[in-house]
């Protein structure tokens, strides 16, 4: 089986083919996810919450997202791997290209991944203009969680969900490769995935993206605490975490996840 790439994940697009993403930290879990057929592994700054144990991803370092990074690149043989561009470390263009760039060099990231809107226009064409893949993460920004007021659905008002449609647009034309929303309406997901040409990844934004994306350890049941409602435990039932894995995948590619339990209205 060849390798992911962008153009992998553009023509699955265009076929309306659904494509799977899931999050790794390390090289064992990074090969499993691999051979079970994922197209996207994504190291995620999440592991500052499911790694470290932190109450947030903020404390997560460009240093340590390269450590992970390298040890998952060491895990996969065939999927496309996307880094997290934690916390302060693309303040503005010219330090985002520097962090991404090392993500990329040090780490290994095939792409890099920041959260934001419009106010990242210039650092989406900064990096593009120096051949440095991007997505763009809209809708609830686990960074900005104490300027949103906690973990909430973003884009439920008309108002917010015209502006994630234009930052959407706007970000894909300044040269974002893929578009990842989280925690949106459905109804909004949709509207933005027909109206780019770039790949769209959900996470608790419905079943009509172009991919999904789910922490591996949420998945798993690995996580402490209340599961996201956006979630699913894979593996109830399936014997092993390879099978739970598999699952995963085939269900993302039937469009049977996310199910009707797992849709913001």
């Amino acid at each position: 089986m060849s390798n992911v790439t962008l153009t992998t994940l553009r023509r699955m697009k265009q076929e309306s083919k659904p494509f799977a993403c899931l999050t790794a930290y390390d090289a064992s879990f990074a090969r499993l996810i691999d051979e079970a057929g994922v197209e996207v592994v994504l190291v995620g700054d999440s592991l500052g919450m499911v790694v470290q144990g932190q109450e947030s991803t903020l404390s997560v370092t460009v240093d340590e997202m390269i450590y992970h990074t390298r040890n998952v690149r060491r895990g996969t043989a065939r999927a496309l791997v996307m880094t997290d561009m934690p916390f302060m470390s693309y303040p503005d263009p010219q330090q985002a290209l520097l962090n991404a760039g090392r993500l990329m060099k040090e780490g290994g990231a095939h792409m890099v991944k920041l959260e934001g809107g419009a106010m990242l226009l210039d650092t989406v064409r900064l990096l593009s203009s120096h051949g440095i893949p991007v997505c763009a993460h809209l809708g609830l920004l686990p960074q900005s969680v104490h300027k949103l007021g906690g973990y909430k659905v973003q884009g439920r008002d008309e108002a917010e969900a015209g502006a994630m449609l234009d930052d959407a647009q706007s970000l894909v034309a300044a040269g974002a490769d893929i578009l990842l929303l989280e925690c949106v309406p459905q109804a909004l997901a949709s509207a933005i995935t027909s109206s780019v040409d770039v790949p769209v990844i959900g996470i608790g934004a419905g079943p009509e993206c172009d991919g999904q994306v789910l922490v591996s350890y949420d998945m798993l049941a690995i996580t402490p605490g209340k599961r996201p409602r956006f979630s699913k435990d894979f593996l109830a039932g399936s014997g092993s975490i390879a099978a739970a894995l598999a699952s995963y995948v085939s269900d993302v590619k039937a469009r049977r996840f996310p199910g009707r339990d797992h849709v913001i209205a």
